[in-house]
């Protein structure tokens, strides 16, 4: 006799939680800030992405609510019917201007952009090589897509070339994040760009993690790099992290979004953003461009961190962003210290597979320009008495 649905499913959570692999959510009564309220406590927050520190900006509440009072709270309809509005025309010529590509098309999240971009390039046929640590949704992108799907070793130039100059698929794409986001590292976009261009390949960066945060104006690791649309042509970026609101974008050539316009499944079959949302991300983008001491702060306090956290003798990873792994022996160390933490009044993330790999379970701290020195050093001597 079959067992019932809800038994399989039981015995499958008990093992995940056995393995110390147990996700939980925390519910948070108050708005996305340097200060959490949570069962009636403040914490200090140091698990979001919010790293210039707008989630909570009064300029761009202001616009967000100015946009509702224009357009409503919903588009209510595809961006191809009648849901695609002045807000969202507006937001993406301002974004293909900020990242120097000819044109930019916004996606409901970047999840939703990286499925829309692979599954619109390739086919059967084709060929996907992602960097081995690149975001789920990219790994889901690429399988999705029907091409064949490879994987070459992280950040490893050397290993893509190989693999690329064996093969003779009529379409190749190359992809990459560009701040890989349990690590925190930079992806060799120079050299994957020269390794592309050689093997007649593509190459797409999900630059989630950089945009607003990397480069002289906030537009990301590219313009940081100074590449081109030719160098780099399909970039994807977010505006949930460190522009403090919501979707994503792909900015690129007139054939790519116009390919994207026609073809992209998660673009085409869904409703479009709010245009207020589109009001509120354009206002995000002003102070993205003339506040560079926010990012001036940030890195300020990622290295203040980074040398405190030497001090004491804290297992970091190689990275110069407001993305700062702490690495421990266990998953089941990973999850006391998270808890120890927590007790403390420091809330930070618990990282355990299958996000990151069998054995480097970590504690991943982030940065944001809205914390205080004071608060840094507060969290390096709880991480002491971890």
């Amino acid at each position: 006799m079959s067992s019932s649905m809800d038994t399989v499913l039981q015995e499958n959570l008990e093992q995940r939680r056995h393995k110390h692999l147990y996700r939980s959510r925390v519910t948070v009564d108050s708005g996305c800030s340097a200060q959490l309220n949570i069962d009636g406590r403040s914490v200090h927050n140091f698990c979001s992405n919010d790293y210039l520190g707008l989630a909570s900006h009064d300029d761009i509440a202001l616009a967000f609510k100015q946009g509702v009072d224009t357009y409503g709270t919903g588009s209510g309809a595809s961006h191809l019917i009648s849901g695609h509005s002045k807000a969202h025309r507006d937001l993406e010529e301002q974004i293909a201007d900020f990242t120097h590509r000819p044109r930019a098309l916004l996606f409901s999240s970047g999840y939703m952009a990286n499925l829309g971009v692979l599954g619109a390039l390739l086919g059967r046929g084709d060929l996907v090589l992602e960097d081995y640590l690149n975001h789920a949704s990219l790994l889901d992108g690429g399988l999705l897509s029907r091409a064949k799907f490879q994987r070459f070793k992280h950040g490893d130039t050397e290993d893509l070339e190989t693999k690329l100059s064996q093969a003779d698929n009529a379409r190749k794409l190359v992809v990459t994040d560009g701040v890989f986001s349990m690590d925190g590292n930079l992806a060799p976009v120079e050299e994957l760009s020269t390794v592309a261009s050689r093997n007649n390949a593509w190459l797409m960066v999900d630059d989630a993690h950089g945009f607003g945060v990397l480069g002289k104006s906030g537009a990301g690791l590219i313009e940081q790099h100074n590449l081109s649309v030719d160098q780099v042509p399909i970039l994807m970026g977010t505006f949930g992290k460190a522009f403090g609101t919501y979707g994503a974008f792909v900015a690129g050539s007139q054939a790519l979004i116009e390919t994207l316009i026609q073809f992209s499944r998660s673009y085409i079959y869904t409703t479009a953003t709010p245009p207020a949302l589109a009001v509120a991300t354009s206002a995000s983008l002003k102070l993205v461009r003339t506040d560079q001491w926010r990012r001036d702060k940030l890195n300020k306090l990622i290295s203040r961190f980074r040398q405190g956290a030497a001090q004491i003798g804290l297992k970091l990873m190689d990275s110069n962003t407001a993305i700062q792994p702490v690495l421990f022996d266990s998953d089941q160390q990973v999850l006391q210290a998270s808890k120890k933490l927590l007790q403390d009044g420091f809330m930070v993330g618990a990282i355990r597979p299958p996000t990151v790999p069998a054995g480097t379970g970590r504690l991943r701290i982030t940065l944001s320009a809205n914390h205080s020195e004071q608060q840094v050093d507060a969290l390096l001597d709880s991480l002491d008495q971890c």
